[in-house]
């Protein structure tokens, strides 16, 4: 994979979009092969988000592969949106070679805490230290406090992502996990420090599979920087929003946007990203509840 990308650590606020593109062009030089254990709704728009970035998708999920295709990979991505008992023990099994031996994976704890056959799979799939935890609000609130969610809407979020920034603080801390919270704001935490990528739009909200697809993004951009998965999950997220803006000034609606999306991944440019992208250190003023 490529070198380690450098950085000036004294620096880092005002490095924030040469070190986005810097991840960007890693994974389009060297294409990360990324296994990804998704759910029946997004494995398309993973598959083909992926590829628009740079990296190659391996929708892999059958246990019996997982021995002989996980060394090949260079990164893990596991989604329990359509979680089934079938499917646990290739999840976990794929989640203990990758940690066994040294390979980032990113856990999308899709719905955490909507039922408890759900929280108790993300609960067993923690112990495999996830190198990237990736939710909404809700979500990382029922994995960090281990119970399910009254409130809970299934996939839809009923906590803004700044109600969770503690919470995500503490289950970095305990799970050893950079943990990213989806919203207005994406924020990033690996425990002590927190960012907040302000890029992207509202109407992803209304594309069923976009969390699901920056995830995948995330564990791309883990895979050629494995030593920062806190910096590579800030771009990840970063680089994505500003795609989405991109996407947004062509579409007519959500269908559109997704297509369009997935045109201005591919075709992202260094001075496109140096200009846009947006991510702030927790605890300025201008990291808000704003809306995109």
């Amino acid at each position: 994979m490529a070198d380690r990308i450098e950085e000036d650590p004294k620096n880092i606020g005002d490095n924030w979009a040469p070190q986005a593109w810097a991840h960007l062009k890693s994974v389009r030089e060297t294409s990360p092969l990324i296994q990804c254990i998704t759910n029946f709704v997004s494995v398309d728009f993973v598959a083909n988000l992926l590829i628009s970035a740079g990296a190659s998708p391996a929708m892999i999920h059958s246990i019996e592969e997982i021995p002989d295709f996980a060394p090949k990979t260079h990164a893990l991505y596991i989604n329990v949106g359509t979680l089934t008992p079938g499917w646990i023990p290739a999840m976990k099994l794929a989640a203990m070679l990758a940690h066994d031996s040294g390979r980032p994976w990113v856990l999308d704890p899709v719905a955490a805490g909507a039922s408890g056959f759900r929280l108790s799979t993300c609960l067993e799939l923690l112990k495999m230290r996830p190198t990237v935890i990736r939710g909404n609000g809700s979500e990382i609130m029922s994995l960090f406090k281990g119970s399910l969610d009254d409130t809970s809407k299934g996939v839809d979020s009923t906590h803004e992502s700044l109600d969770a920034v503690e919470a995500a603080k503490s289950l970095a801390k305990s799970s050893g996990s950079i943990v990213a919270i989806s919203g207005a704001v994406d924020f990033i935490t690996d425990g002590h420090r927190v960012v907040g990528a302000k890029n992207g739009v509202s109407m992803l909200q209304k594309i069923t599979g976009t969390g699901c697809s920056v995830t995948a993004l995330i564990a791309a951009f883990v895979a050629i920087d494995p030593s920062r998965p806190f910096e590579a999950t800030a771009s990840a997220l970063s680089v994505f929003g500003v795609a989405s803006e991109i996407g947004m000034n062509l579409a007519k609606g959500p269908a559109s946007l997704r297509m369009h999306l997935i045109d201005a991944l591919y075709w992202l440019d260094q001075a496109t990203l140096l200009q846009r992208v947006n991510i702030e250190t927790s605890g300025s003023k201008s990291v808000t509840r704003e809306g995109k």
